[in-house]
C-alpha cells in the first residue's frame, strides 16, 4: 500500500471514529431517561423492598427469598435494556460491515478518492438510518417500563 493510500485510509478511519462518537452521544442523550429510571426509580424501590425483608421474626432463608424477589424488577429491566442496546449495536455493526465490503469492492474498480467518498456516504446513511430507530426503541422501552414522561 502506498503512503497516499495509507494516509487516506487513516483519514477515513478517523472520520468513522468521530461518527461513531456522535452515535454514542446521541444514544446516551436519548436513553438517559430510561437509564435514570432503572438506576434510580427501580433501584430505590428495590432497596426499600429489601429493607422491609429484614425482620427478626423471619428465618434467613425467608429474608434471602424476599430480597431476591425484590431484585426481580431491576434485573429484568436491566436485561431488557441491555438486550435492546445489543440489538441496536448489532444492526449498526452489520450495516457498517456492508459499507466496508462495498468499499473494498469499490477500491478494486474505481479510483481511490471515489471509493472513499462512496464509503463515507454509505456510513453516513447507515448511521442516520440507525439513529432514526432510536426514538422508537426508546418509546418501546418507556412503554415496557411504564415511564410516562
Amino acid at each position: 500500500m502506498d503512503h497516499i493510500a495509507a494516509a487516506e485510509e487513516q483519514i477515513v478511519s478517523e472520520r468513522l471514529r468521530r461518527k461513531l462518537q456522535e452515535v454514542n452521544a446521541a444514544a446516551q442523550t436519548q436513553l438517559s431517561p430510561i437509564q435514570d429510571h432503572i438506576n434510580f426509580t427501580l433501584q430505590q424501590a428495590y432497596f426499600k423492598c429489601a429493607y422491609e425483608c429484614f425482620d427478626r421474626r423471619r428465618k434467613q432463608e425467608e429474608i434471602s427469598n424476599c430480597v431476591e424477589h425484590c431484585s426481580v424488577p431491576v434485573v429484568k429491566s436491566q436485561q431488557y435494556f441491555e438486550n435492546e442496546m445489543a440489538q441496536f449495536q448489532e444492526r449498526l455493526n452489520r450495516s457498517l460491515v456492508v459499507c466496508q465490503d462495498k468499499f473494498e469492492a469499490s477500491k478494486l474498480q474505481k479510483i481511490r478518492p471515489e471509493a472513499i467518498n462512496e464509503m463515507e456516504s454509505c456510513v453516513q446513511k447507515s448511521i442516520e438510518e440507525n439513529l432514526n430507530t432510536l426514538p422508537h426503541i426508546v418509546q418501546r422501552m418507556k412503554q415496557a417500563f411504564n415511564i410516562t414522561n
